[in-house]
């Protein structure tokens, strides 16, 4: 006699990049297990791995490929049915840094959002009339930032992989068809205040968010800002 099959609960939400309704169900033992080999080698490689792998394995939507998606779609899915999984609440501990004193803090998985600068815009004038159409990095970066070293050479190989065109008047320029020398070349041209409005689409992209509030021994109320899945698990 064959064992039982287990049902379990569907759930959809909204993918934050395109407004796409996505279906998925809570992660199992064998999503866990996936989590916690990653969690053991201590790796940061493997644990985005593992996080890419279980969203793949939970999303029940057809055609969703999750190397195409967002950063910030792939954490805000992560927490979404990690909440569904485990417990939407997460208790944590953070050290004031004006009294030095620890405090007990609450996070509601289920009330974390994506935040969008209302200023923040996909188009970057560089000057000299180019402008640059920039979208956001993918899940799949991650793998070939593996082998880059240093925050520096990082930030340039996420902003290589981040420009879709360059623009100079009508002539389009389609950045994937450029080797990376090319584009290397082109950005280490830009002036100063180009790079900063550069630095400024990454600074203002949309982000995870979510604010937790206490009052410290000295009677100040603190707010602390959680933006990336890292600060929802590590705060301490």
């Amino acid at each position: 006699m064959p064992l039982p099959k287990i049902s379990y609960p569907i759930f959809e939400l909204i993918l934050p990049s395109t407004k796409q309704p996505i279906k998925y169900r809570p992660f199992l033992v064998k999503e866990e297990k996936i989590l916690l080999t990653a969690q053991a080698s201590g790796e940061p490689e493997d644990i985005v791995l593992s996080i890419r792998q279980v969203i793949n394995n939970c999303i029940l939507t057809e055609g969703i490929d999750i190397e195409q998606l967002t950063t910030f779609d792939l954490e805000y899915l992560f927490i979404k049915i990690r909440a569904k999984s485990v417990n939407n609440i997460i208790n944590m501990t953070y050290r004031d840094l004006e009294d030095d004193k620890r405090y007990d803090v609450e996070v509601d998985l289920d009330k974390i959002e994506i935040k969008e600068d209302p200023n923040h815009t996909n188009i970057i004038d560089v000057g000299n009339d180019i402008t640059l159409n920039m979208k956001y990095p993918r899940a799949d970066l991650a793998t070939s930032l593996k082998a880059v070293d240093g925050e520096l050479d990082v930030f340039f190989e996420v902003l290589k992989n981040s420009i879709a065109t360059i623009n100079e008047g009508t002539t389009v320029y389609v950045a994937s068809e450029y080797s990376k020398e090319d584009l290397d070349e082109f950005i280490q041209s830009l002036d100063v205040n180009a790079f900063k409005n550069i630095q400024e689409f990454f600074a203002t992209m949309p982000k995870l968010y979510y604010e937790v509030k206490y009052t410290n021994s000295l009677g100040n109320e603190k707010v602390i800002p959680l933006t990336t899945l890292n600060d929802f698990f590590t705060l301490g």
